[in-house]
């Protein structure tokens, strides 16, 4: 512990510290002052870090959401169900089987797309059902250039 004792230094009579620890005065408040404002600088680093980190993955989280969201909402609209449209679509391509499926609105129409692939083949082809009375409103070949395409082109489309 630190003692004060009365010491006389030219003529003036005060308070100082003996240096029984080495300090000087207000040197520790000083010390205590500066952690302080150390951690409080650390922990608001840190909560802003983790703040934009949440807010990323949120935006990430949403847009999924927000495609998922979108396709529940058609398939809900939908008069003929994915497992529907699945048979109707297998029928048309004997032997296929389904690659990708979709629910959209194209040309105002709500349809079920599915890419099949046929054994011993590299083309796909795509079957597009009508979600609300089951007709098939088209049945076309894409070759593996044109999924190559196709595929650039979703991803442009992404991107925007």
């Amino acid at each position: 512990m630190t003692k004060l004792s009365p010491k006389r230094h030219g003529g003036v009579t005060g308070l100082c510290y003996t240096a029984a620890t080495g300090s000087i005065p207000g040197k520790t408040s000083n010390n205590t002052n500066m952690k302080i404002k150390h951690i409080i600088c650390s922990a608001v680093t840190i909560s802003l870090l983790a703040a934009g980190l949440t807010a990323c993955v949120t935006e990430k989280e949403e847009a999924n959401e927000g495609k998922e969201g979108k396709a529940n909402k058609l398939e809900a609209q939908a008069k003929i169900t994915k497992a529907e449209a699945q048979k109707i679509a297998l029928d048309r391509v004997p032997g296929g089987m389904i690659k990708e499926c979709d629910i959209e609105k194209e040309k105002g129409k709500l349809l079920w797309s599915f890419d099949i692939a046929t054994p011993g083949t590299k083309d796909i082809t795509e079957v597009q059902v009508d979600a609300m009375t089951g007709q098939v409103l088209d049945v076309s070949k894409e070759t593996a250039a044109d999924q190559e395409k196709e595929k650039k082109q979703d991803e442009k489309g992404e991107k925007k």
